[in-house]
């Protein structure tokens, strides 16, 4: 996991992309927003892609919560939508190449 999440503006981004790659090179992952949703994560490359843990999500988001003095909330209309996509999921369908 990244050491520090560093979030930037699209513009800022584009006219100093060269600080953006020199945070990443030092261990921190950015993310690159517009319009206060990101739009792109900036991350080190290792040997190996590794996707973020679960927990990990959840102590980013803690810290985050943290740092903005009180936690963020869900859209109670946005948390039905995730809801009814959940519940109505069904298992893959994985055939074999011809």
């Amino acid at each position: 996991m990244a050491h520090h999440v560093v979030h930037i503006s699209e513009a800022e981004a584009l006219s100093n992309f060269a600080d953006v790659l020199a945070r990443v090179r030092a261990g921190a992952e950015g993310v690159i927003e517009k319009d206060a949703r990101a739009v792109a994560i900036v991350r080190p490359a290792g040997d190996e892609f590794r996707p973020r843990l679960l927990s990990e999500s959840i102590a980013l988001a803690k810290k985050h919560a943290e740092e903005l003095g009180y936690e963020p909330t869900l859209d109670a209309d946005f948390a039905a939508d995730l809801e009814e996509i959940i519940k109505s999921r069904k298992p893959r369908e994985i055939r074999s190449w011809e």
